[in-house]
């Protein structure tokens, strides 16, 4: 305690925080107030210190004394000044009286405490958030878990009926061989792909408009370098998207079709066949054939009368266009309902429901002259309006046969295979 002391004396922090003050009072009128504000603070911040100081002097002072001395005169003395510490005055008379000199820096010291308080208070938080994250990775985990479980359950059950068969076929009894019976298949979460209908409904239907608005516009910059026809661009992104539809749809039937005779062997349980079909499908899509669909749909388009294309180049320059439509149609045919796009015939009566009418259209005209994009319907309802041209006389639209090159199609199985 004494060498506290003797520091604090030998520092004469007092006598330079009383010049100080004297030194303010005697500026104080000549000041701005930026000035008496900076002057006021860096005395507060002084007697901060001197505070600081003496309550060290004090703490070390009472463990001196042991346990209990000097009790009575914190009681009397120390707790009653600490208790009006934030009832005390801020007027000029805060600097006449030793007692009220030293509050203000009580209270900052007080504050310092609460300050520690809600440092500590911080920190207790960010342990329980950090565990809330640890508990909701352990959730992924363990739903990841129970998803191979699934696939498990699913190929054990196929190798179980495959065995069954092979001791069959290999038995030289006339009887039929009794087969080990399946192990259960386990749904992943019943109706798993049911309850994510939803938000897998509201990403395709963006990943369409987004194909409308940035891959189909990629892809008519490209046909315009080899074609000047504006007209014709357009019909083949939109035969293109047409097309691609078809095949989607045909695969994924094809598809549908190879699962379910797949589970069908060993499926029990209390989720139906279709919704574990169609669980196993939205798992799996990476399974689909793209490329496949990619080239039925460019064979299809070679044949098409209602496009033409200069013969040396092949539709196989917007396949990243086509690629992208599969997969989306692919895709929309595992939700419930499935969506589909709207039929579309030129000549027809021009729907304000099913499609926007395009910049350069002839607005008094009511027919569709042709299609830009299709629309995107929900069980016959539309919910993304397509892009139709009208402009008088649009029955007579023009035609062309394919070329023999295009019939015969000997460039697209060289594509196909290269």
């Amino acid at each position: 305690m004494a060498d506290s002391l003797r520091r604090l004396v030998s520092a004469e922090s007092c006598r330079l925080l009383q010049e100080k003050l004297e030194n303010w009072y005697r500026d104080y009128e000549i000041n701005t107030c930026d000035q008496n504000l900076n002057r006021c603070c860096e005395i507060i911040e002084m007697n901060s210190v001197i505070q600081g100081q003496l309550f060290t002097i004090l703490n070390e002072t009472s463990r001196e004394g042991g346990h209990y001395a000097g009790v009575e005169t914190i009681k009397t003395r120390l707790l009653p000044w600490l208790g009006t510490c934030f009832s005390c005055a801020t007027s000029g008379g805060l600097f006449e009286s030793g007692l009220s000199f030293i509050q203000s820096p009580c209270c900052f010291i007080i504050m310092n405490g609460n300050m520690d308080e809600f440092s500590c208070l911080k920190d207790s938080r960010a342990r329980e958030e950090d565990s809330l994250r640890k508990l909701d990775h352990w959730n992924d985990y363990e739903q990841q878990i129970q998803m191979l479980r699934d696939e498990i359950s699913i190929l054990d059950a196929q190798k179980s009926v495959l065995q069954s068969r092979l001791v069959r076929s290999r038995s030289p009894s006339p009887r039929r061989s009794r087969s080990p019976s399946p192990l259960p298949l386990r749904s992943c979460s019943p109706g798993r792909a049911r309850r994510t209908n939803a938000s897998r409904h509201a990403c395709l239907v963006a990943r369409f408009g987004d194909i409308y608005a940035n891959e189909r516009l990629d892809a008519e910059t490209l046909l315009r370098t080899y074609i000047t026809d504006k007209e014709m661009a357009q019909r083949i992104i939109y035969t293109a998207a047409v097309e691609s539809f078809q095949a989607a749809k045909m695969a994924y039937r094809q598809f549908k079709m190879r699962v379910r005779k797949t589970l069908s062997l060993g499926h029990t349980g209390l989720e139906s066949l279709e919704d574990t079909v169609l669980d196993y499908i939205v798992r799996h899509e990476d399974l689909y054939d793209v490329q496949a669909s990619v080239n039925e749909v460019i064979r299809s388009m070679n044949m098409n009368p209602k496009i033409s294309f200069p013969p040396e180049v092949d539709f196989i320059v917007i396949s990243s266009l086509i690629r992208e439509l599969c997969r989306v149609a692919f895709s929309m045919q595992t939700l419930t309902p499935p969506l589909d796009i709207a039929f579309g015939m030129d000549g027809e009566l021009f729907s304000e429901t099913k499609y926007h009418r395009s910049l350069d259209s002839d607005f008094t005209a009511a027919l569709v002259a042709y299609h830009v994009w299709p629309a995107l319907m929900e069980n016959d309802v539309v919910i993304v309006k397509g892009e139709a041209v009208t402009k008088r006389g649009a029955l007579l639209s023009r035609s062309r046969s394919p070329s023999p090159l295009r019939s015969g199609s000997p460039r697209l199985m060289m594509i196909a295979f290269a």
